[in-house]
């Protein structure tokens, strides 16, 4: 049975199996005999270790006189389920796994008070563990692991492609861009309600009450970014099954996977890629037509053609984000063009070249406009068209890139901008022109802005930086109107 926003994993199912059955006074043997399934099975099923199909679900639920949505609630039918549900949990992590320590078999004869204590020692273990590893080195080596994941996928993920076409479907969406309707839409095909509000918690962009079936955004005059991708990135966590990330790579990767999935919804895979495929016939992609044509950003539609460019275009394909001093935030690549990387492999948090397009549209005397520029590298030669994007943050340059031999598809190809960059040679743009050190060596003592985020620990927590005692007021507050 897939899990969805309407459905809790196999150990919450397992669970609430077991207490009806149990509260029915009858024993695993005759309920398996009267659906038509083996004991073990069943057992399997109770103990959260088997996925039950919808099917086998109803039929029990229809052999123990209760309603099919009582199995399916998310909710653990008693505390001491949900303590077994979290020691179970805790368990089946790799890091628990790691330690090489036995298993405690989670049975009824095991004492609710020791229950509770082992639940409290593996969850201050995880803490410990989050707070320790959740620094710059850990982050960075998360970022360079998740980045090669997508490198191997080509950056497409077929699950998240399919989840997102099904849920088109289910709301009868005709094409075209998706409207704050169509999102609204969404949310109540899954159960839940759209709320803004002007008083979220200052660490989040939005809050989910799984219990009251809410999802709260901010007010649309409150600067944040468009509200049809933050609510359709809550709404992500809920299809795609996420349960609290027992670490930083986790907490990353589901981060991907929710802007994967906002994306795919915004943007739909068969419509989308006819919409390129035409425009390649034409010899004529151009990011800025995607952005328009679907109302997005170009920053959107630019991770958008990354997802769909070389699998269905046969385009391999770069992309960054970088700031005004040339500092990446983001960046993904499966066409052989060469980052500035770290020891680790990072690249978040490096320079790049001053002649690389992404950097040379800073100079431009309009910023409004698409730059497209050659630019001759170690790794070869690549044709770029950047943007820039201004944020409250400052100004930032959205690029994407394909090889010179792939270039006859794109836009502005005609360009008779080049450039040619020898890093990580020194001499190409780390050090200064001879002539200005001669003059100023010795000379200057400037202060560094130093870019804070990029040094110091991450803050702890199960989603970092997010202070808990605020949710948790924000939706007390909200309770009661929502419960009206």
């Amino acid at each position: 049975m897939k899990e969805s926003a309407d459905a809790p994993d196999a150990l919450t199912i397992g669970r609430r199996i077991r207490h009806v059955r149990q509260e029915a006074g009858r024993t695993l043997g005759d309920v398996a005999e009267a659906v038509g399934m083996s004991t073990s099975a069943l057992s399997l099923i109770e103990n959260g270790k088997r996925e039950p199909r919808l099917s086998v679900v109803s039929a029990l639920a229809g052999e123990l006189n209760t309603p099919l949505p009582k199995l399916l609630s998310t909710a653990p039918p008693s505390r001491r389920a949900a303590l077994e549900i979290r020691l179970e949990r805790a368990q089946r992590l790799p890091s628990y796994e790691s330690m090489g320590l036995p298993r405690v078999k989670v049975s009824p004869r095991l004492p609710t008070e020791a229950l509770e204590a082992l639940v409290g020692m593996h969850e201050a273990m995880a803490s410990a563990r989050a707070d320790s590893a959740a620094t710059p080195e850990h982050a960075r080596r998360a970022n360079a692991q998740l980045r090669e994941r997508m490198r191997a996928a080509d950056n497409y993920f077929g699950d998240i492609e399919e989840e997102a076409g099904e849920l088109l479907k289910a709301i009868h969406h005709p094409g075209g861009p998706i409207s704050r309707a169509a999102v609204d839409r969404i949310a109540g095909h899954l159960g839940y309600k759209l709320v803004h509000t002007s008083d979220l918690p200052g660490s989040t962009r939005t809050v989910t009450d799984l219990h009251n079936h809410r999802i709260y955004l901010p007010q649309p005059e409150a600067g944040q970014h468009d509200s049809r991708s933050l609510a359709l990135h809550a709404v992500g966590h809920l299809i795609l099954g996420h349960q609290p990330p027992p670490d930083y790579a986790e907490f990353l990767s589901q981060r991907v996977e929710i802007n994967y999935f906002a994306a795919a919804l915004l943007m739909p895979e068969g419509e989308t890629v006819d919409f390129l495929r035409r425009a390649k016939a034409e010899k004529d992609i151009a990011i800025e037509d995607l952005r328009d044509a679907y109302a997005v950003s170009y920053e959107t539609a630019a991770h958008r053609f990354t997802n769909l460019a070389t699998r269905h275009l046969g385009l391999p394909v770069h992309f960054m984000r970088i700031s005004q001093d040339g500092v990446v935030y983001k960046a993904y690549e499966n066409d052989g063009v060469r980052f500035p990387t770290d020891p680790m492999g990072a690249i978040e948090g490096q320079r790049v070249c001053r002649s690389w397009t992404a950097r040379r549209v800073f100079e431009q005397p309009d910023l409004s406009q698409a730059y497209q520029a050659y630019t001759d590298t170690r790794s070869g030669t690549y044709w770029c068209t950047a943007v820039i994007d201004r944020t409250k943050d400052g100004l930032f340059a959205v690029n994407v890139g394909v090889p010179y031999q792939h270039v006859k598809w794109m836009r502005g190809r005609e360009t008779t901008e080049r450039a040619v960059s020898r890093c990580p040679d020194p001499s190409c743009c780390n050090q200064p022109p001879s002539g200005l050190a001669e003059r100023w060596s010795g000379q200057a003592w400037p202060s560094a802005r130093v870019h804070s985020h990029l040094l110091a620990a991450m803050p702890p927590g199960v989603f970092p930086g997010v202070d808990d005692t605020e949710v948790y007021r924000f939706l007390e507050r909200h309770a009661t109107t929502a419960s009206k």
